[in-house]
């Protein structure tokens, strides 16, 4: 999925777990800085298009390891023991892209290093993903207009 979509994905859980956080603005802040971190092993993305991430992208092919809930959880474990403020967010916005991605044709590999994949039948970039873009489009304006506070 493009990455406008997985962010107006993020974006729909953390309204609605807003009411439930400590530091609101942080949480969505950081968990949608997380949305992006899937595709750091992806030259044509927009985290993953800087010089100094081609290491990682020689290491790991586009929906690898870093596209498994495995590798999140190994994060967010870390995440847990030495900045647990992180945690839930992270888990959060990495987890809402991971979710997104494996309605894809291409799919993710969710424990990986299993072989098994999980996969739909959304194209990225098309009239499908569209339409998923413009529901949790019109579903955060909702949210925010229902209760135009919950980021505060």
């Amino acid at each position: 999925m493009l990455i406008k979509t997985h962010l107006v994905v993020t974006l729909f859980l953390v309204l609605l777990l807003m009411p439930y956080v400590a530091y609101p603005v942080w949480f969505l802040a950081i968990a949608l800085i997380a949305t992006f971190i899937p595709d750091i092993d992806s030259k044509n993305s927009k985290i993953g298009h800087y010089w100094f991430f081609r290491p990682l992208q020689w290491l790991s092919r586009h929906r690898g390891m870093a596209h498994s809930f495995t590798f999140l959880l190994l994060l967010t474990l870390a995440f847990s023991l030495f900045i647990p403020i992180l945690a839930l967010p992270f888990f959060v916005g990495y987890g809402c892209h991971l979710f997104s991605d494996s309605f894809t044709i291409e799919g993710i590999k969710p424990f990986y290093p299993s072989k098994k994949m999980s996969c739909g039948n959304v194209v990225t970039g098309s009239l499908s993903e569209t339409n998923i873009f413009v529901f949790f489009l019109i579903a955060d304006v909702v949210i925010f207009i229902v209760n135009p506070f919950v980021i505060f």
